[in-house]
């Protein structure tokens, strides 16, 4: 596999998952540039609407396609923002306006509690066509709690508030290879590129 479609518009996953894939020579094609909009996700479930995405992208683009759906899982909220993570506070604005809008409103509905256990999930999706009986699907969960504020200019989403065991950073404060290396997103695709090996041998 020489190239493949990537079922997002996102600046930040986009980075990431270039950055991973760099080494295997897979061409990374964002979907925006062939035209193709983003797919609904009306589903309850990561893996359903991670599916979703690489059908419609797949489909579109007649190339294989990798789509993955993430999300932060906050204990005190029995799992919310959850699949609704990217508009949990609004859908209208530009990325970083609606990230700002979810960071406030997450330290909002959190003040005052103490347990602020949380973790990211991805589940992340590749097919080979649109219609492939076989979907490769792998997961990752990278555990933490919420900060009392946001820290640290680094990634996106709620990477200001996730704050890692132990370290005493956030993810926006870490070094992007070592966020790459350690997230869910990493994790999952770590374990995907496993997989792709094996079918590859």
């Amino acid at each position: 596999m020489k190239q493949l479609v990537l079922a997002s518009n996102n600046p930040g996953k986009v980075r990431e998952i270039r950055a991973l894939l760099a080494p295997l020579a897979i061409e990374v094609v964002p979907q925006a540039e062939r035209g193709i909009a983003e797919a609904e996700e009306p589903h309850a479930t990561f893996l359903e609407n991670a599916l979703a995405k690489a059908r419609h992208a797949s489909r579109a683009a007649g190339l294989p396609a990798l789509a993955d759906d993430s999300g932060l899982c906050v204990d005190a909220l029995a799992g919310e923002p959850g699949v609704h993570s990217a508009y949990f506070a609004a859908t209208h604005g530009s990325r970083e306006e609606r990230d700002a809008r979810n960071n406030a409103k997450l330290l909002s509905v959190l003040k005052g509690c103490a347990q602020r256990g949380a973790h990211y999930v991805c589940v992340m999706v590749m097919l080979r066509s649109a219609d492939d009986p076989e979907p490769i699907v792998t997961q990752g969960r990278w555990p933490g709690s919420i900060a009392l504020a946001p820290r640290g200019a680094g990634g996106f989403g709620y990477d200001p508030l996730f704050l890692l065991p132990g370290r005493g950073l956030t993810a926006a404060e870490l070094a992007a290879e070592e966020k790459n290396r350690i997230s869910h997103r990493g994790q999952a695709l770590a374990r995907l590129l496993v997989q792709l090996r094996e079918r590859a041998a």
